[in-house]
């Protein structure tokens, strides 16, 4: 008989729905020929740990690191210590060190592409442009300290003090004029970190995309791609047929991935995606069929995990994290659902009951039964007793 569960949703009742059989999905421990494919992944918290709002982060480093060897199994690259991790959101400057040097070492171990975000948030007496330069040098030089590539997030220093259009030039031509090798530029949108509002020098998209080519094309030598998390395909789509040849664009975009990344058939999008963390198997198996040529079965393979990412990354979308770390919980990935900052209870219960449902759907969770099982126990102690 087949297993079901039920699960409360948003207008106050409750559903029933069967559990899915698990699925066998192939390994593909190598990279793809079509696309470069980076998951950001997120931190697991030690849940002994004190992880309160504004404590310092302790993580769970082996379940942390078990959980970046699972994304190599399917061939994807990490991206560490981006938003997924909770940068700016409550991993430290002293975790994020920690997590780079020790998912840098584990990459090499294994031969897996890693690229890490270096930022400014590590200081909270900026005052100027000299002061996020000088913040920028620091976490560059560390992550190419570690052996990664490097990812210049957007920072929140930088969106509050710059007054031009040529104050983020300022900065950017400073830091790409001194990289050791080729980086990935990310520009997040606001809905991300409303703190990034106007980043560019305009609240303008269209004159901010302008300034940001500007930048990409006098800096082409030194830029691998851009990664652009807009959440608009439209935009994307522009930017991407705008780029000097041999700049990737690095889809941000965890509500038109599939599309994005097939391509136009003359233009396309490669991958640094949140939700690739979340769908690794399935992803996966998607690009092992783009590699082939197949694209009914890359649509097919994507087609269930569209509605579970449109989902996890819902408005306010930068609670995103929350379903992200509940899902590698629910899968047998980490031993709690805490989260660093006492973010897991970001997100309402019939909106994580939501997110089961989905992955239940697209086959998911490969142990359905243990996953149903954390499912009633987490409901049980949140009191959403039928």
């Amino acid at each position: 008989m087949t297993s079901t569960i039920h699960l409360p949703t948003a207008d106050g009742d409750w559903t029933e729905i069967p559990l899915r059989e698990p699925r066998r999905w192939k390994e593909h421990p190598q990279p793809y020929a079509s696309r470069v494919a980076f998951a950001a992944a997120h931190v697991a918290a030690d849940p002994l740990g004190d992880n309160t709002p504004g404590a310092p982060a302790t993580v769970d480093w082996d379940s942390t690191l078990a959980f970046r060897r699972e994304l190599f199994r399917y061939g994807l690259g990490v991206a560490e210590a981006m938003d997924t991790a909770q940068r700016n959101m409550g991993l430290d400057w002293a975790a994020v060190r920690e997590l780079i040097r020790r998912s840098a070492e584990q990459a090499r171990d294994f031969g897996a592409r890693i690229a890490s975000g270096a930022g400014t948030d590590h200081r909270d007496d900026i005052a100027d442009l000299d002061g996020v330069v000088a913040a920028y040098e620091e976490q560059v030089g560390f992550v190419e300290g570690c052996g990664s590539q490097v990812i210049v997030m957007a920072s929140r220093h930088l969106a509050r003090l710059a007054r031009s259009a040529d104050d983020y030039r300022r900065v950017y031509d400073t830091i790409l004029g001194q990289v050791a090798e080729p980086v990935i530029l990310h520009w997040l949108g606001e809905a991300f970190d409303p703190n990034l509002a106007g980043y560019w020098g305009s609240t303008d998209v269209p004159t901010a995309t302008e300034t940001f080519l500007g930048l990409v094309r006098a800096h082409a030598a030194k830029i691998d791609g851009v990664k652009v998390s807009l959440l608009s395909a439209e935009h994307e789509r522009g930017l991407r047929a705008a780029l000097p040849d041999g700049v990737r664009l690095y889809t941000g975009d965890d509500f038109n991935y599939p599309e994005l990344i097939r391509g136009d058939g003359e233009h396309h999008s490669d991958a640094l995606l949140g939700a690739f963390s979340a769908i690794a198997p399935a992803a996966s198996a998607a690009l092992a069929a783009l590699d082939e040529d197949d694209l009914a079965t890359y649509d097919e393979e994507l087609a269930p995990t569209l509605p579970l990412s449109r989902h996890v990354f819902a408005a306010p979308t930068f609670y995103y994290k929350t379903g992200i770390a509940f899902l590698a919980w629910l899968a047998g990935h980490q031993p709690g659902f805490s989260m660093v900052g006492g973010l897991q209870s970001a997100r309402s219960v019939p909106h994580l009951a939501r997110t089961f449902a989905l992955a239940n759907e697209a086959r998911l969770l490969p142990d359905p039964e243990l996953a149903a099982h954390r499912m009633r126990l987490w409901l049980e102690a949140a009191g959403a007793v039928r």
